[in-house]
C-alpha cells in the first residue's frame, strides 16, 4: 500500500485542525460571519479526512491479507 495514502488522509486532518483553529480564533473576535466560514470549511475538510482514512484503512487491510 502506498504511503501516500495516508499522507494525503493527514493533510486532510492537519488542513481541517487549521481551519478549526482558525474558526476559534474568529468566535474570540466576535467575528460570526468568519467564523462561520471557517467553521464550514473544517467541517468539509474534516468529511475529506475521514474519507481517506477511511480509504487508507481499507487499502492497508487489504495489503495485508494478500500476505
Amino acid at each position: 500500500m502506498a504511503q501516500s495514502d495516508h499522507t494525503k488522509a493527514a493533510e486532510h486532518h492537519e488542513a481541517a485542525a487549521k481551519s478549526h483553529r482558525t474558526a476559534a480564533e474568529q468566535h474570540g473576535k466576535n467575528d460570526h460571519s468568519a467564523a462561520h466560514e471557517h467553521s464550514t470549511k473544517a467541517h468539509s475538510q474534516s468529511e475529506a479526512a475521514h474519507k481517506s482514512s477511511s480509504a487508507a484503512h481499507e487499502k492497508s487491510a487489504e495489503s495485508k491479507n494478500k500476505k
